[in-house]
């Protein structure tokens, strides 16, 4: 059994040893692969500024949750933890884990921490969504339990999690539902039937024109993610993004897409960055009226609004968000208040929000709209609710119906709305 960064050492001893390995258990962590470091599997990224040294410190006290959700861990074991903890070497985070292949072949099981920001049904919608990532799970048939608890179930549950691991052992666990082709949407195309508009590609950044040769109002598509760099297609030439792109366009609007660097847990501020310098340049076209521009984030894109509530600035004319994630996960190992949309609408003013809010959702989804909502309600900001009850996370890939288009089209046209409005 491989708990957290323990994983790297367990898969690299099993892929040696393959005939005397039953089984590997992958205790709330990961699934590196060949040429991965442990440090990217680390939820506090601001960690890899300090390994210059041969040694890291362990963490300060009260510091501990930056590795990982503490839920349901007493008091008295958490400050066991902090004194007992002694300096890592940092080759051991930085050293690239080597794979031969062997271990593909070894049984494997996943316990998930749901306190942590993980469950069987983030992968399973992940797995329906077609995601490179989970597919070979799949295929390998890898068996999954859960446990309530945040990320130290030896410390929380450890009645609990001993008798999962027996179970591991004996080949229990749930394995994950084959992805159906005529579950989910058609491939390649999205929910509503739009032609395709003339497309001008800027770097990470393709605008999608509308017919009105004159400066016309903008809105830019954020992706959520993390999405591998090597994933094709990237986001911006995927169906959902085009289709929304081309939706826009066909209304009158600019609709924008890009490539953001959320590429893993550490890339949020890159992808900040990045959302930031796409509206410069969208902007600064000669198509883009420049004080009317709306951002639509989607999915995990969601925490990346905080910046633009928090301090709106006069031409962002509206902000959407659908089936968004609207604080982080606890495993995603962000801290402070940058990344916390609900902290941030409170300094929003009037401007105004679109939420489209799915029935389906993940429980851990679900819960930072609702603590997103609970403060717009606060501040009495100005947030259109479209709630879609049938519909899943994902939804344009998933749900083609009648319900999902009418939403679609409902949160297109409240925010085309405000971007005409005077």
């Amino acid at each position: 059994m491989g708990h957290g960064y323990g994983i790297h050492p367990a898969l690299g001893a099993a892929d040696r040893r393959p005939d005397r390995v039953a089984r590997v258990v992958h205790l709330d962590t990961g699934n590196p692969q060949d040429g991965d470091p442990p440090v990217a599997l680390v939820p506090d990224q601001s960690l890899t500024a300090r390994l210059s040294g041969a040694f890291l410190p362990p963490p300060a006290p009260g510091d501990l949750q930056r590795w990982g959700s503490l839920e349901g861990v007493p008091a008295d074991a958490v400050a066991l933890l902090t004194r007992r903890a002694v300096p890592q070497p940092t080759a051991t985070l930085t050293q690239p884990l080597r794979l031969t292949g062997a271990v593909a072949a070894v049984p494997s099981t996943g316990v998930l921490c749901t306190a942590n920001g993980t469950s069987v049904a983030l992968v399973e919608l992940l797995v329906a969504m077609g995601d490179p990532r989970v597919l070979p799970l799949v295929e390998r048939g890898v068996r999954f339990f859960e446990l309530p608890t945040g990320h130290w179930p030896m410390l929380s549950s450890p009645a609990e999690l001993a008798a999962v691991l027996l179970e591991s052992a004996a080949g229990g666990g749930q394995l994950l539902t084959p992805r159906e082709e005529g579950a989910a949407a058609p491939p390649g195309t999205f929910l509503l039937d739009v032609a395709e508009r003339p497309r001008e590609r800027h770097g990470r950044v393709d605008l999608h024109l509308p017919e009105a040769e004159e400066p016309r109002p903008a809105v830019v598509f954020v992706h959520g993610g993390p999405v591998p760099a090597d994933r094709r297609p990237t986001p911006r030439d995927s169906p959902v993004f085009l289709g929304y792109a081309r939706y826009a366009a066909s209304l009158g609007a600019v609709g924008v897409t890009l490539d953001h660097r959320l590429h893993d847990l550490s890339g949020f501020e890159r992808a900040a960055e990045d959302v930031a310098a796409a509206v410069d340049l969208v902007r600064a076209h000669p198509r883009v009226d420049a004080d009317r521009v709306a951002l639509w984030f989607l999915s995990g894109g969601g925490v990346l609004s905080a910046d633009w509530l928090a301090a709106p600035p006069p031409w962002l004319r509206g902000v959407a968000l659908s089936y968004p994630v609207l604080a982080p996960l606890p495993n995603w190992g962000l801290t402070g208040d940058r990344f916390r949309p609900a902290r941030a609408l409170r300094a929003a003013g009037p401007l105004p929000v679109v939420l489209t809010r799915v029935g389906l959702e993940l429980p851990e989804i679900a819960a930072t709209v609702e603590e997103f909502l609970t403060a717009a309600k606060e501040c009495s900001a100005d947030v259109e609710l479209v709630d879609v009850p049938g519909a899943h996370h994902g939804f344009e890939s998933l749900d083609h119906t009648d319900e999902t288009r009418a939403a679609v089209r409902r949160a297109m046209a409240a925010v085309l709305g405000r971007l005409r409005a005077r």
